[in-house]
């Protein structure tokens, strides 16, 4: 912190997973008119195998109020990391100074991982409380846009229409299934803007593993072939969430993923759920933004995706010391 800044800046703990949850919906009720966020999701960012809050978190204080949180992580091992920023609108000083963070620890994480560059990704949503102006100013472009997409459920939606022919359906109450739908997914995204690989365990580490209902995750088979996957969860207020559609490529086009779809709908529907959503790449060339609206989906808001290229300073090499004069 300078000395001459209005507010104080720390690293967040676990225990701030209350106050942190309260900001982010703060924000999301500025940017979508509604809270979004789950208490139990911060908790999950936050206790991460792989997140060290010490130096990958910052929390900023003006007046003892939380105004801004940030958190840095890296999933490729190489020069690509990922960030997520809140700042609350009339606090940008804080903000700012939250970014330098940011910048400085993704080009040490880059470095650590061999990299010489840091390739460092934002999710913002299209309307923001973060000054974007000042996001240009430090070198920031958007380079992607994502949109939420929901649909209103009724008990109209219960009636699933037949599958596909030879379309078998399973869900992933066996560990060796959640293992299956790891790697459907790990297959059928791995073309997809931003993906990156990750281990089973990883994989659990980042859904929330213990929390995970695996009757909600089913794998779609034709014949001894396993053909899609559908990930979705049942633990948000505001709506039920579908985290992956995927279809293998060579049974793209034969109605699998809208089977699916209509399944998801038809479970929530029996659930008492009366809104399902999901978050969609704009640009996915499977055409799936059509899928969905083909399915009675609309855009509740829209996501950027942010982008900055940090140079990263090469390691000094140990400085050796003269040996004894001979």
């Amino acid at each position: 912190m300078h000395s001459e800044d209005p507010f104080s800046v720390r690293p967040a703990t676990l225990d701030d997973a209350p106050l942190i949850c309260g900001l982010l919906n703060e924000i999301d009720t500025i940017e979508t008119g509604a809270p979004d966020t789950e208490l139990h999701d911060v908790e999950t960012d936050l206790a991460h195998p792989e997140a060290d809050l010490g130096r990958d978190s910052w929390l900023a204080f003006e007046d003892g109020r939380l105004v801004a949180y940030a958190l840095v992580w890296d999933e490729s091992g190489g020069e690509r990391v990922d960030t997520d920023h809140y700042v609350l609108p009339g606090h940008e000083a804080a903000g700012e100074r939250l970014f330098e963070l940011v910048e400085r620890r993704a080009a040490e994480r880059a470095r650590a991982n061999g990299a010489d560059r840091a390739v460092l990704h934002l999710h913002l949503n299209a309307r923001p409380t973060t000054d974007v102006g000042m996001l240009a100013r430090r070198g920031w472009e958007r380079v992607r846009r994502h949109h939420v997409m929901a649909r209103p459920l009724s008990d109209g939606d219960r009636a699933v229409p037949e599958p596909p022919a030879g379309l078998g359906l399973r869900d992933c109450a066996d560990p060796a299934d959640r293992r299956r739908a790891h790697a459907l997914v790990q297959e059928t995204f791995s073309e997809h803007f931003g993906h990156q690989p990750r281990t089973y365990e990883q994989w659990l580490d980042d859904i929330g593993g213990d929390r995970v209902d695996w009757s909600l995750v089913w794998i779609a088979s034709l014949g001894a072939d396993d053909a899609a996957v559908l990930y979705s969860r049942n633990d948000r207020q505001s709506m039920a969430w579908i985290g992956r559609v995927g279809v293998r490529k060579e049974y793209r086009g034969r109605g699998i993923a809208g089977y699916l779809l209509r399944h998801a709908f038809g479970t929530y529907a029996a659930l008492g759920r009366d809104t399902i959503g999901l978050g969609v790449d704009t640009l996915n060339e499977s055409g799936a933004l059509r899928l969905y609206e083909a399915h009675g989906m609309s855009t509740r808001y829209a996501v950027d995706t942010w982008e900055v290229v940090l140079p990263v300073t090469p390691r000094r090499p140990p400085r050796r010391e003269p040996g004894p004069a001979a």
